[in-house]
């Protein structure tokens, strides 16, 4: 054996003593050899820890999110709103976390639920914060676009002139939402703007499937299930328009029509038109963006709707694929189907979510599914830091054509993506544990959710 090999045996070995070891603490018998040890604390969640890590990581944000106008060159404050200037600028965020993404769109979701999840307003502060900003700069840079013509280079481009999916998407559906909470001012305008921008500007095919130009010429992206479907569900939710609710069940179906794999009920990252049958690759945050857009629909998806029970039907499958994937750390791999490649920390937090509320909102049982929502907090819970970080998070990743690039994507706390839907995942479970629908029984050494009397139901049947 060469030196090489030994030293790499010998850092394997290391780092493999170096793994935290839990026992179940629901076990009070210490002596019985049939409970093994965990790398995850392997246990009932708890309703005060949970709140206390998403406190944390609501902390972490409000300290990095800044909401002031500064001059570009000096970093002076701006605070003449009258007379915009040419170098104005947002303040950067101290991360890659920008105030007005579709990543940030995603966290105000997140802060929203945890709200409704605890009835703790400190929650959506960080949005009220948000919002108030939007409003009392919007005119200011509106008038600099006006007088300096900087499109790209405007803090506000996204909202003045919104060119993507990803301009506009996620944010639209969040300020639906909080508009609906009563939390921050009236943003109707920017609503109007990005309303308009998704269900009506938007490059599809010619079917009417929200499409891209890039990476080829007519491409589909399984993140554009989000990108889209959650603002034109909420645009039907709004304003009543059954014309937005069809939309965006269409997009869901047409969208599944073309990249989930019924063999293995997963979804490929993306199509080319010019290229259909080419391989297909599962990244797993692209079935995280697809398995929540459904959620999100159905949430305010009438049940009357003749496609309510085709997205449920579509769902469910969805979720049995994935939920093959988990791997024994509760989370799930950067390629879902490929187990050597890294656990992920966005797309676990994306599908811990909504499983816990598919169990909630009694689409899915909780005897088959409420273990495995606990089981993915808890792998979850070990990414996120003393200071509210998010460990293990994939940095924003194009659709490819290979699995090196894939595989090989780096992860960073500075990786906007993990935050929103860890806070979504951790609410989720909170409204869990509380959920008058089943007991959690301990016996056997795991965890039984049992449904109560009043709650039992046949879940193929319950839509």
């Amino acid at each position: 054996m060469s030196v090489l090999t030994l030293v790499l045996a010998a850092s394997a070995g290391a780092h493999a003593t170096q793994q935290p070891q839990f026992r179940n603490p629901d076990n009070p018998n210490l002596a019985d050899k049939g409970e093994g040890t965990y790398p995850i604390p392997y246990k009932k969640p708890v309703v005060k820890e949970v709140a206390e890590a998403l406190h944390r990581i609501r902390t972490y944000l409000e300290s990095t999110t800044p909401t002031r106008v500064i001059h570009k060159t000096t970093g002076a404050t701006i605070t003449d709103f009258k007379n915009p200037i040419k170098e104005a600028i947002f303040e950067p965020s101290k991360g890659d976390y920008g105030v007005m993404t579709y990543e940030m769109g995603l966290v105000h979701s997140g802060l929203l639920k945890a709200r409704a999840a605890t009835q703790d307003a400190r929650f959506t502060a960080m949005t009220e914060r948000h919002f108030r900003f939007f409003a009392d700069t919007m005119p200011y840079f509106k008038a600099q676009e006006e007088q300096f013509h900087l499109e790209r280079a405007n803090s506000f481009s996204r909202f003045l002139d919104p060119r993507s999916l990803d301009d506009s998407g996620a944010m639209c559906a969040a300020l639906i939402r909080a508009r609906f909470a009563q939390v921050g001012p009236d943003l109707n305008h920017m609503i109007q703007v990005c309303g308009n921008w998704v269900s009506r500007q938007q490059f599809r095919l010619a079917d009417g499937t929200l499409a891209r130009k890039r990476p080829q010429a007519v491409s589909l992206w399984a993140d554009d299930m989000y990108m889209g479907v959650p603002a034109l569900a909420e645009l039907g939710h709004l304003t009543g328009n059954v014309s937005y609710y069809d939309d965006a069940v269409r997009n869901v179906l047409q969208m599944s029509q073309y990249m989930f794999n019924s063999q293995n009920n997963l979804y490929t990252h993306g199509w080319n038109e010019n290229n259909p049958d080419a391989p297909r690759f599962y990244w797993a945050r692209a079935n995280g963006w697809a398995v929540l857009a459904m959620s999100d629909l159905l949430d305010v998806l009438p049940k009357s709707h003749p496609g309510y029970s085709k997205v449920l039907a579509q769902l469910r499958a969805s979720l049995k694929g994935i939920a093959e994937q988990q791997s024994g750390q509760g989370l799930w791999h950067q390629m879902i189907d490929r187990h050597d490649s890294y656990l992920e920390t966005s797309a676990s937090a994306m599908f811990v979510y909504v499983i816990a509320h598919a169990v909630n909102q009694g689409w899915i049982s909780p005897s088959t599914w409420g273990s495995i929502a606990q089981a993915g907090w808890a792998g979850l819970s070990t990414r996120i830091t003393s200071k509210g970080e998010v460990e293990g998070i994939c940095v924003g990743t194009t659709f490819a054509s290979d699995h090196a690039y894939y595989y090989h994507r780096p992860t960073s706390v500075e990786a906007l993506h993990g935050y929103g839907p860890t806070l979504m995942a951790g609410a989720e479970i909170i409204k869990m544990m509380n959920n008058p629908a089943f007991n959690i029984e301990f016996k056997v050494r795991t965890y039984h959710y049992v449904p109560s009397d009043a709650a039992k139901t046949d879940y193929r049947e319950h839509h």
